[in-house]
């Protein structure tokens, strides 16, 4: 079973940055495709990033210049640098899988103060 912790989160001021962290435990890890998601107060989750397992990566447009996806397929840990936040990026951040699902993690919040 695929268990998925993210950290990183917290508060910051508009303009700040912030990286969050995904640790993905087993072996499966550096064949998926990783995506970060966000789940906004009255929003449906979306998708943000995604990278593959080679390194290709795909923004959403909403972040698309200011955050900045990456992995580390030996420490099984998908990263997402996150600058020139906006109050409008406050959200609960999870990572998983975009071709293949696992079970959510608790997530990051992310809050931006404007």
């Amino acid at each position: 079973q695929v268990q998925l912790a993210e950290s990183g989160g917290g508060l910051v001021q508009a303009g700040g940055s912030l990286r969050l962290s995904c640790v993905a435990s087993g072996s499966i890890f550096r064949s998926n495709t990783m995506g970060w998601y966000r789940l906004a107060p009255g929003k449906q989750r979306e998708l943000i990033a995604r990278i593959s397992n080679s390194g290709s990566t795909n923004y959403a447009d909403s972040v698309k210049g200011r955050f900045t996806i990456s992995r580390d397929n030996d420490k099984n840990t998908v990263y997402l640098q996150m600058n020139s936040l906006k109050p409008e990026d406050t959200a609960v951040y999870y990572c998983n899988g975009f071709f293949k699902f696992f079970d959510w993690g608790q997530g990051t919040q992310v809050t931006v103060s404007s």
